[in-house]
């Protein structure tokens, strides 16, 4: 869909995409509530632009790394490591994550805003004169858009766009930016543009003056009307059409877990807020090689690998998309088929940055998520990951708290005592002990043995060889003419 409402076969295109190069963006953080923050400088109703510096001449040489690096302004490290009670990042946090998913769809930033107000103004959400300051800004920086850390109405959208000299997007918006430059698989491209669609038909009234709302006077039936009635009709079409072919995708996934239930190899399933480590982890323990970036929702396309347990139980780690805050609806409704594999596994593996200052916040947003995929209560390691990045004490402190597992997918410390976890966590086909008499002449079965259960001690009488096990208890099962006794 451009920007006059007409509808393209192609999808909006990417932060990167206008003209070969990296866009100029231009950040605005909202700040609302102020009044219960206990900030002097907010309830003062201070409102601050930061200009980068070495941004503000057009034409310059940018620093590749400089725009993700700028500190945001008002945060400090300090700060920022203080402990929170609270789940919910402030505005200046969350702008600092803003920074990074800019950053994740090729963006450069070349100025914050911050707006700070009691209550969300209806029609710019920021109010009048903020946004003839933002104009200036844009135009003094030649930025390219304008992205805000706030969902807009659809109402706000096409005020700003009215009134700001270049494209406006909101935090959504910039989120869908980035799945769909990730989507590698057909699978993850239909999900990506079916969630565009949705978020995009209730907004068409927004998309330029040629596009104007509906109304019952006089005038406003004419070919606007018929335009945005045809490009609404359009993209319904294309609406049904997606979620046809995604209903075939999840035909196809149920009947590869109803092959895999028959073989009984339960899945586990890797979880947690994006860019925490998870494909990392899944390369650790698989030997896999998934990429692994310090972007934002680089794992799109969910990967099965079999891993072996300690026990020599195998089972199937499920590599799955991160969650972030307020993750936009219309991508967890169109990423339902990928996300069954988390509905399916036995056990949840929450992968979580232990390095980050926000990390009580981060694991509140994806027990979110969990709750919405009604999840929440599956059987749920808690995985550390990240500690080769803290200091001796506090690796010290995680490793005396109780049902969390400390990690470093990077370097592999800790595998041994995760695998362990994920062994106990399993109560489906679970350990049993047993003893066992089996014939020498038996390799077969002395072989299955060897291979799928821990043999703890081995006796010879005669012909026969008498052996004290743990495994499975599928394959004890099937082993029951051997068998003497249980422990």
């Amino acid at each position: 869909m451009n920007r006059t409402g007409v509808q393209t076969s192609t999808p909006a295109p990417s932060l990167s995409g206008w003209g070969g190069g990296r866009e100029r963006a231009v950040l605005v953080g909202v700040d609302l509530g102020v009044r219960s923050r206990g900030n002097p400088a907010a309830q003062a109703g201070m409102r601050q632009i930061v200009v980068c510096p070495e941004l503000a001449a057009p034409g310059s040489k940018l620093d590749e790394d400089a725009p993700e690096n700028l500190p945001v302004p008002g945060v400090s490290l300090a700060r920022a490591a203080q402990a929170r009670s609270s789940t919910e990042l402030d505005a200046e946090e969350s702008l600092a994550e803003f920074r990074e998913l800019v950053a994740s769809a090729g963006g450069v930033v070349v100025s914050v805003v911050m707006q700070r107000r009691s209550r969300p103004d209806p029609a710019t959400l920021i109010g009048s004169g903020k946004v003839e300051e933002i104009a200036g800004v844009v135009a003094s920086q030649e930025a390219d858009l304008v992205l805000f850390d706030h969902d807009l109405t659809p109402t706000q959208l096409r005020n700003l766009e009215a009134t700001l000299p270049c494209r406006v997007l909101d935090r959504t918006q910039l989120i869908l930016d980035i799945f769909a430059r990730h989507a590698r698989t057909r699978e993850g491209q239909l999900q990506v543009e079916l969630a565009q669609l949705e978020y995009l038909l209730p907004r068409l009234t927004g998309k330029g003056k040629a596009m104007s709302q509906l109304g019952g006077g006089i005038g406003t039936r004419g070919p606007g009307e018929t335009k945005l009635e045809t490009g609404r009709r359009q993209i319904k079409r294309r609406i049904d059409h997606l979620k046809l072919e995604l209903d075939s995708v999840r035909q196809v996934r149920k009947q590869q877990r109803q092959r895999r239930e028959s073989v009984p190899v339960p899945t586990v399933a890797l979880v947690g807020y994006t860019n925490a480590g998870k494909s990392t982890l899944f390369n650790q323990l698989t030997g896999a090689q998934v990429l692994q970036s310090s972007r934002m929702f680089a794992t799109l396309d969910p990967k099965l690998r079999a891993i072996e347990l300690p026990s020599h139980r195998k089972v199937l780690l499920s590599d799955t998309v991160g969650f972030i805050r307020n993750l936009p609806h219309t991508l967890v409704t169109s990423f339902r088929a990928t996300l069954e594999e988390v509905a399916q596994a036995e056990v949840l593996l929450h992968v979580r940055d232990a390095s980050s200052a926000y990390g009580a916040e981060q694991k509140a947003q994806v027990e979110k998520v969990l709750d919405e995929l009604k999840v929440f209560g599956k059987p749920r390691i808690e995985v550390l990951n990240k500690i080769d990045l803290l200091g001796e004490h506090e690796r010290q402190g995680l490793l005396e708290r109780n049902g969390e597992v400390p990690v470093s997918a990077r370097s592999g410390e800790g595998m041994d005592a995760l695998l362990t976890a994920i062994d106990q966590a399993l109560h489906s086909d679970p350990i049993v002990d047993a003893e066992l008499r089996v014939p020498q002449q038996d390799g077969a079965v002395l072989a299955a043995i060897e291979a799928g259960m821990i043999i703890h001690s081995r006796e010879y009488e005669g012909n026969l060889v008498r052996l004290t096990v743990s495994g499975p208890a599928s394959l004890v099962g099937r082993l029951r003419q051997y068998r003497l006794r249980d422990e």
